[in-house]
């Protein structure tokens, strides 16, 4: 169970001087992603204002950057199919900080709808050629820790970068946070040139193979996986504020250190939790799985304490380890279409943040109560349960079937 076949047939690891400073230099652009990212959700009032429109309409401009991520992660991957790694992670972060540049320039909202897709539309694509780096540079059972460890950047960015760009936004104007977030991506650039190793691109690479994840079954329950089982943390991420609001009864001010919270126990996921996916994969897929439905089920009863509160949501950020364990779930049954399948892993996240929401705020609008999106968030982890278990159900007939072949 802890691996599929195709998890066998790693190829050795790429030589490079310093593997550290490669997967920190990645980790920097996941930095930059993961700042430009919620930090937009911080300040959907400073750029409503200083555009003359409402909330709800600047809200869109979230939405814009979502759909640029879903669009982009298979796009890009399958037209860059042929480039260097290094090349293509050069120009991804090219595209990231000239689009994220002009957002702060934006003179309408429309140009900042516009430049806001465009700002999205290299991000997954970015963190799925990203994870196949990270992990050519380590031995096989350490894969899923070296991706966990470029995520990093990711989770930390939920911790400082936010709180950081909020801050500059609020201080001297919002277009100066995306300022810095351009900043934060040519000093990616200048890292990424500068340590990550530059092997030639792969002779047979080529879109039509890259399409070829697509036709593999485990491929598309993986992405299932993520897109609906995850979809409960987003629900309870995205309510957060009005649960503390309606529900635990504090100022507005304790929002920004609960959301820390749970920027602390999802980097803490990340660098604890792969180091057990790289000695059983699939089990800890579904232990997290499983973690994630009892902590969410648990939720709405901490919900009026700050405290009991603030654990529950360090507890359930840890469940966001789920997206490195099926980034390195993906490298094992896409055989060789990898870069297709780890960028769509993104797109999957980004299904999963839309739809724990929506489902979420249907709770809330039929009268169940601020806290039931944790409710919605089991049930959406009892799916991912079911899907994950067919997906074990068919390694386990695979493995069959290969064993009782004659040699």
């Amino acid at each position: 169970m802890s691996s599929s076949p195709v998890s066998q047939r790693v190829a050795p690891p790429v030589r490079a001087p310093h593997v550290g400073l490669v997967i920190l230099a990645l980790a920097v652009g996941g930095f930059a992603i993961g700042t430009t990212e919620f930090a937009s959700m911080s300040m959907l009032p400073l750029f409503a204002e200083g555009l003359g429109i409402d909330a709800p309409t600047a809200g869109h401009a979230i939405s814009a950057y979502a759909l640029g991520v879903v669009v982009g992660a298979p796009v890009i991957t399958v037209i860059g199919a042929r480039l260097p790694r290094r090349r293509l992670l050069l120009l991804l972060m090219a595209m990231f900080t000239v689009f994220n540049g002009l957002t702060g320039l934006s003179p309408t909202y429309h140009w900042m709808l516009l430049f806001r897709f465009l700002a999205g539309l290299p991000h997954g694509a970015y963190f799925g050629v990203a994870a196949l780096v990270a992990s050519s540079l380590v031995p096989p059972n350490r894969r899923t820790r070296a991706v966990g460890q470029m995520f990093l950047g990711l989770t930390v960015a939920t911790i400082a970068g936010v709180p950081l760009a909020s801050w500059l936004g609020q201080a001297v104007g919002w277009r100066w946070s995306f300022a810095l977030v351009a900043v934060l991506g040519l000093m990616t650039m200048s890292a990424v040139f500068a340590f990550a190793p530059n092997p030639p691109a792969d002779s047979k690479a080529s879109p039509l193979r890259e399409l070829g994840a697509l036709k593999r079954p485990q491929v598309w329950f993986t992405l299932g996986i993520g897109a609906i089982g995850f979809g409960g943390m987003f629900a309870v991420y995205t309510y957060l504020a009005d649960i503390l609001l309606r529900v635990t009864h504090m100022p507005l001010g304790t929002v920004p250190w609960i959301m820390g919270v749970f920027g602390v126990g999802l980097t803490l996921g990340n660098m604890i939790v792969p180091v057990f996916a790289d000695r059983a994969l699939m089990r800890t897929a579904g232990a997290l799985l499983i973690w994630a439905l009892v902590m969410l089920a648990v939720f709405p009863f901490a919900a009026s304490n700050v405290w009991t509160l603030g654990t529950m949501v360090f507890l359930i950020g840890i469940s966001g380890a789920l997206a490195t364990v099926l980034q390195t779930r993906l490298m094992d049954v896409a055989g060789d279409a990898q870069a297709l399948a780890a960028a769509l892993n993104h797109s999957a996240f980004n299904t999963a943040n839309a739809l724990g929401p929506f489902l979420g705020g249907l709770a809330i609008a039929h009268g169940y109560g601020w806290t039931s999106p944790a409710w919605v968030g089991s049930g959406l982890a009892v799916c991912g349960l079911l899907l994950w278990s067919v997906s074990v159900a068919m390694d386990r007939r695979d493995a069959d079937t290969t064993a009782v072949e004659p040699c």
